[in-house]
């Protein structure tokens, strides 16, 4: 193992710098006693600090990786942090962060500095602010895109950070980026969703963008609406500050469970939501904050779609794309499943997989080793893995041989195997269930079916009904829900079918079954055993339960699965997974945890 040394000496932003000696003041003052624990949790959220189930001085830290983009130093740093500060190793979110947990909340301040030293902060990752702004993990890089929104996403958030309207808001408010309507960047189920787009202009095409507003997920899902047809390139930052400040005036404030944009269409119309945004973007130009025009990121960087190879058939992306692996040697089934094809500039990207969202603080110091080596462009996906990108052809043997290494070339990115979880009741408040235990488990089932490396399918956990793991939005989703049996309390999940995001629209996915939290990986073995022996030649999941009568059809098929065997007779049920004592649902109190 090798020990990178943190430049200490590193020139820290001032405005960094002031966020790290504020809370070292605010943190001394709170041990005096002089701040109130409500005041004092709102700006250490706000500084994206967030409380722990296990209390005390445990904190989640949560580091915002804008649009994903990733660098050696930055890898090296979160190696630092995962080595000195947590538990050895990293959580890659649904949203392109990286979270920490078991930080004492004495050494935070040191980690704000290790990681100023690099040029990532932590500042409104949680709280009631503009979070991490999200960007397609290929875009620059996608044959099918219509814009690179990289640099668009990038000038997004360095406009937000630490903007006044982003501090204290009704609640959190998210930003997604995707450069065409496969949607790989999850936009339609944001606050803010931007697509990019065309219109034909005096007989041209002119390139612009599609600003959908009000999604969510949660526990009231609702898809995001299309504010109007088209929105050009000068007027996309003045469009989101404009539903910004609407939702900042008019948002729910005494009603946390009501305080999402998306409840605005419940309480305005959507009619009326649209004509206040835009009353606000007409007269935004008598603001200070103007930011209208091009941003000089785009300006100096570029917005230019990666395009098409002439000769290179583009690699499908996105949400139900099929992938036949089976049969090949590993480094084929690796290639066949992991790299992306068809940009023409000539390169080609790579996923490296990520068991779980959790990297090691080995693997985060090999990471960079890796980029450096290979010179290529990294980013952090929504689905907790790693993408490398700008690869020439001859490098991806390479590749695979270093990953290998580290355990993160498995044929898994983007395959049923690589499930998806939030981090649930080993650290949430919020969770009643282990739902990173449930994924390992399906995991490990789907591997002994030889069900794992089915493409076109993705299954998704959260550990409550809050959708941190974003169950609605995937093939099969869970949400965890404490169960009664033989007078027991005993961990269960509600199972969804038909989640679907791509193609400029959302499906969320709806109830099939409730079942004991022992018996949903053989669920999923079930369902996904029938789709693929019954599913016609290039049927998409979504279209096949339809095809079945729907998720509550198919559900029935399962019902056997929804029993608890008595506590003498099957013990596991009343336990949960990574639990070694009975079953008990704890929930405490809420800190804005996605």
């Amino acid at each position: 193992m090798v020990t990178v040394q943190i430049d200490n000496t590193a020139v820290i932003d001032p405005a960094q710098q002031a966020d790290i000696d504020k809370f070292e003041r605010m943190l001394a003052r709170y041990k005096a006693g002089e701040i109130p624990e409500d005041v004092m949790r709102v700006f250490r959220l706000n500084n994206g600090i967030y409380g722990q189930r296990q209390g005390g001085t445990n904190q989640m830290v949560r580091v915002k990786i804008p649009a994903g983009i990733i660098y050696p130093e930055h890898f090296e740093a979160l190696a630092h942090i995962a080595r000195t500060y947590s538990r050895g190793w990293g959580h890659i979110t649904t949203r392109q962060n990286i979270q920490f947990h078991y930080v004492d909340i004495e050494d935070v301040p040191d980690v704000m500095r290790v990681l100023a030293s690099v040029g990532l902060t932590t500042r409104e990752a949680c709280g009631d602010t503009v979070r991490n702004v999200q960007g397609c993990h290929l875009a620059g890089a996608c044959p099918h895109e219509v814009l690179d929104i990289t640099a668009w996403a990038r000038a997004t958030a360095l406009h937000f950070l630490r903007h006044p309207y982003a501090q204290r808001l009704p609640r959190k408010f998210k930003i997604n980026f995707s450069g065409c309507a496969t949607d790989c960047g999850q936009a339609m189920f944001n606050d803010v969703g931007v697509i990019a787009a065309t219109r034909e202009v005096d007989g041209g095409v002119e390139a612009g963008f599609r600003v959908y507003v009000a999604g969510g997920l949660g526990a009231n899902p609702h898809p995001a609406l299309a504010l109007e047809e088209f929105t050009s390139r000068e007027d996309l930052l003045p469009t989101i500050e404009a539903c910004l400040r609407v939702f900042d005036h008019d948002g729910y404030r005494d009603n946390k469970l009501r305080a999402r944009m998306k409840w605005l269409v419940e309480k305005l119309g959507f009619e009326e939501l649209q004509r206040r945004i835009f009353r606000e973007r007409k007269f935004l130009l008598a603001s200070s904050s103007w930011p209208g025009g091009i941003p000089d990121l785009v300006r100096v960087h570029g917005d230019a779609p990666a395009g098409r190879h002439a000769e290179v058939e583009a690699t499908p992306v996105g949400q139900g794309v099929p992938v036949s692996i089976g049969g090949r040697a590993p480094y084929e089934k690796w290639e066949q499943a992991n790299v992306v094809r068809g940009a023409a500039k000539g390169t080609v990207s790579a996923y490296a997989w990520a068991r779980l969202g959790d990297i090691t603080a080995d693997q985060f110091d090999s990471l960079a080793d890796i980029q450096r080596e290979l010179g290529a462009e990294c980013r952090v996906t929504n689905r907790q893995n790693i993408v490398f990108r700008d690869l020439s052809e001859h490098q991806l043997p390479r590749l695979f041989e270093a990953l290998s290494a580290i355990g993160m070339a498995e044929a898994g990115a983007e395959l049923l195997r690589d499930v998806v979880a939030c981090p649930g009741a080993d650290t949430c408040n919020l969770a009643v269930t282990q739902s990173r235990g449930l994924a390992d488990a399906i995991g490990n089932r789907l591997d002994e079916e030889g069900l794992a490396e089915v493409g076109g399918l993705r299954i998704n956990i959260s550990g409550c009904t809050n959708s941190c793991g974003q169950h609605h939005a995937s093939d099969i989703g869970f949400f965890g829900a404490e169960r009664r049996a033989h007078g027991r309390s005993a961990p269960g999940y509600q199972m969804l079918l038909g989640g679907y995001v791509g193609d400029s629209q959302i499906h969320f996915g709806t109830k099939a079954l409730r079942l004991p939290a022992r018996n949903a990986p053989e669920a999923v073995v079930r369902v996904v055993r029938q789709f693929t022996a019954e599913r016609e030649a290039g049927e998409e999941f979504r279209h096949w339960l339809e095809r079945k009568g729907g998720s509550r059809e198919v559900g029935k098929t399962l019902a056997d699965l929804d029993e608890f065997p008595a506590p003498e007779v099957g013990p596991d049920y009343f336990v949960d997974y990574d639990e070694t004592g009975p079953y008990e649902a704890v929930i405490g109190d809420s800190e804005c945890a996605t």
